[in-house]
């Protein structure tokens, strides 16, 4: 494996010839003009912007709109302090840019064939981080966590294969996921939208993806950011897909608007070169075994098969750091074959008594609650043996913010006691009683 250090993404290389774009010239075309008829763009610099290629790459294809007559030069410089020539639609470039919008509403940015991000899907790989001990340390600084957990957990990263954390609720299984983010560190670069047999998809989601920093280009520079790289791709943070209990089977699908007539790309091709995190697994109303089976070809082969409304089948890369978290033992929700699939299986336990105190004493410090040694051990000799002494990472965060809002109610500086420790408890655990109804 080609491992690489993380910051050192090699960038999309710009198109520099219409030939080179590898896409049906009328499709590159109607685009063309849909956007000049809806962004109405007088300059090859604008048109170029709008559609994000290069200024020599536009010019190309304003040129074939010339020669088809479907472009024509106003005689006169732009009114822009760049003093560029003018260029408008002529009738029949009017009439086609409305055929082509009713055939397809997409314009803009220009799509990148679906076997040219795939290329750069292997330059970005989410498997080829090399992740140190001290960068995953780093990431998880704010969590207190077993020792052993980083040796587990940093192989599981590094290889970019599926992990499964199980465990009871409670004690940090998605805020690890979420360090696991941060430990990737590095920046990608994501297409806006990717083309597959005519079919325009968008990728690029402002939800899902941080873009990194906005790329302007400058007339006076001598070197555009559309030289540096293609900026049909949006260079962003690595992607995190966060999906719980409302996942379904049909959110792995392609969406197809049918007023626009272009796809939504589905989440795991959102978060292609970075993490997909399933949470609550088994919450979902699709049974864990069904959403398993799902991921068989993709957690197996690297690439994800996804099916247009005509019903024809392709291949897309499939390059993600699937993340599944569940409360239930891995043997009750899955059968052997299914476990098989996924790589590494990590078990997240509440944490000692010890670190239990430390974490007790961190939150207590963050949200400025004085401990107190008389409440520590009520706490410890005569709440906790009533549920068999088992300690989960939330409940410091819960007793000391229902005491924080019992001191804040009887208008008292911010303490703790037994007696605030009694009734904080009483909403962390219901006792057993009957309701008469």
């Amino acid at each position: 494996m080609n491992m690489q250090p993380q910051g050192s993404v090699q960038a999309p290389p710009a198109p520099s010839t219409l030939d080179g774009m590898r896409l049906p010239v009328v499709m590159m075309r109607d685009i063309v003009i849909k956007t000049m008829f809806r962004r109405n763009t007088e300059t090859v610099t604008d048109l170029a912007r709008a559609i994000c290629l290069p200024v020599a790459v536009t010019q190309e294809l304003v040129d074939l709109c010339r020669d088809q007559l479907l472009v024509e030069a106003t005689g006169s410089m732009s009114a822009s302090s760049s003093g560029e020539m003018g260029y408008q639609l002529t009738d029949n470039g009017r009439a086609r840019a409305l055929d082509a919008l009713a055939q397809s509403e997409y314009f803009g940015p220009m799509p990148v064939p679906m076997e040219v991000y795939a290329e750069q899907v292997k330059r970005q790989s989410v498997r080829d981080i090399q992740l140190t001990r001290d960068r995953l340390e780093q990431a998880m600084g704010h969590l207190i966590l077993p020792p052993d957990l980083i040796a587990n957990l940093g192989p599981a990263i590094s290889s970019g294969r599926s992990i499964l954390m199980y465990g009871p609720p409670g004690n940090g299984k998605s805020s690890i996921s979420n360090g696991i983010r941060d430990a990737l560190g590095d920046r990608i670069f994501v297409p806006r939208a990717v083309e597959y047999s005519g079919q325009v998809i968008t990728v690029y989601d402002p939800i899902v993806h941080a873009a990194a920093e906005e790329q302007h280009d400058d007339p006076t520079q001598l070197r555009r950011a559309s030289d540096r790289y293609d900026t049909r791709y949006v260079r962003c943070e690595r992607p995190t897909v966060i999906t719980g209990g409302e996942l379904s089977l049909d959110m792995l699908d392609l969406t197809y608007n049918p007023v626009a007539r272009t796809y939504q790309a589905p989440l795991q091709l959102k978060a292609t070169g970075g993490v997909f995190i399933v949470d609550d697994l088994g919450r979902q109303a699709e049974p864990p075994q069904a959403l398993i089976n799902r991921w068989i070809v993709p957690l197996e082969e690297n690439k994800d098969i996804l099916a247009l409304q005509s019903g024809e089948k392709f291949e897309v890369p499939f390059d993600t750091l699937v993340i599944f978290s569940t409360n239930f033992h891995p043997n009750e929700i899955f059968d052997q074959a299914a476990l098989r699939r996924i790589f590494f299986k990590i078990k997240i336990d509440g944490p000692s008594q010890e670190n239990f105190l430390k974490i007790f004493a961190l939150v207590a410090k963050k949200k400025k609650m004085p401990l107190s040694e008389a409440a520590l051990r009520h706490l410890l000799k005569n709440k906790y043996p009533t549920i068999g002494n088992v300690f989960a990472n939330y409940q410091p965060v819960f007793l000391i913010d229902q005491m924080i809002a019992i001191c804040e109610f009887e208008g008292i500086p911010y303490q703790m006691s037994p007696q605030l420790i009694d009734r904080a408890w009483s909403n962390m655990f219901l006792r057993d009683e009957a309701i008469t109804r």
